[in-house]
């Protein structure tokens, strides 16, 4: 079907597949984003696996922060742990009628394994400041926690008298750049499950705990978003889309 590459243009689709005996037809990036709606009730129609997985490839394609990949896409596909996973998600019904449901999370200590990987694919490049950038830079943004105060004052000292990233120095800031890396593979994740035909809804309304729990995380872990796959019924969008006039919220300086 279709794979969304960063922010390029979905393709046209190759070849039409059949899943489960349903034609999904090919659709292109702007009929995709303007499909998208958050649903909150789904039909009883099965979602095909393959089309989970296409939205996870796409998902893992989004940009990311110094390409450290810190996300974890979790499927929750046993009944008692999607159960669970419900009322953790307080029993809305965007989850209750959901046939399937995919929590993304995020963990910054994960950031040493993701180096040691990106580490080994450049072993061959010849470009030293590659080398360095994840030899010294990342170890410093990502690492050495007992030295946080140490790096605001360095960090601020240096801003002082030539332009600095600031936003690299305390424990939050970290918590920041990999939550935000996470969230744009969201967006690709429901974009590619609208390109297919079927629709989801991102939910920040849940126990963080016991989404934990049910995940059998460490509390280093961040729940970033629960996102409920289905199709829609009728009742399942709420209104017409409504967003704030362009004007105030586009600026052009």
């Amino acid at each position: 079907m279709i794979v969304l590459l960063g922010t390029r243009l979905l393709p046209k689709l190759i070849a039409a597949q059949h899943l489960t005996g349903i034609r999904l037809e090919p659709m292109d990036f702007f009929e995709a984003v303007n499909r998208r709606r958050s649903v909150r009730n789904y039909s009883d129609r099965i979602v095909p696996a393959e089309v989970i997985n296409k939205a996870i490839d796409a998902a893992l394609l989004a940009p990311n922060s110094s390409n450290m990949q810190t996300w974890r896409v979790n499927w929750v596909r046993t009944i008692e742990k999607k159960q669970k996973l419900v009322e953790a998600c307080l029993s809305q019904g965007a989850a209750q009628t959901a046939q399937e449901l995919i929590v993304f999370t995020t963990d910054p200590t994960k950031w040493k394994l993701s180096r040691t990987f990106i580490l080994d694919s450049i072993k061959d490049n010849p470009r030293k400041d590659l080398h360095d950038y994840y030899g010294k830079l990342i170890p410093f943004l990502y690492g050495y926690q007992f030295l946080w105060p140490v790096k605001w004052i360095a960090v601020n000292f240096v801003g002082l008298f030539k332009p600095m990233v600031r936003e690299a120095s305390l424990p939050r800031h970290r918590q920041e750049m990999v939550v935000k890396t996470c969230a744009l593979a969201c967006e690709n994740f429901m974009l590619a499950i609208a390109a297919q035909g079927f629709d989801s809804c991102p939910m920040e309304g849940f126990d963080s705990a016991m989404v934990r729990k049910v995940l059998g995380t460490p509390c280093s872990e961040r729940i970033v978003m629960v996102i409920s796959v289905g199709e829609r019924t009728e009742r399942g969008i709420w209104g017409e889309r409504f967003r704030i006039p362009r004007s105030d919220v586009v600026r052009e300086i």
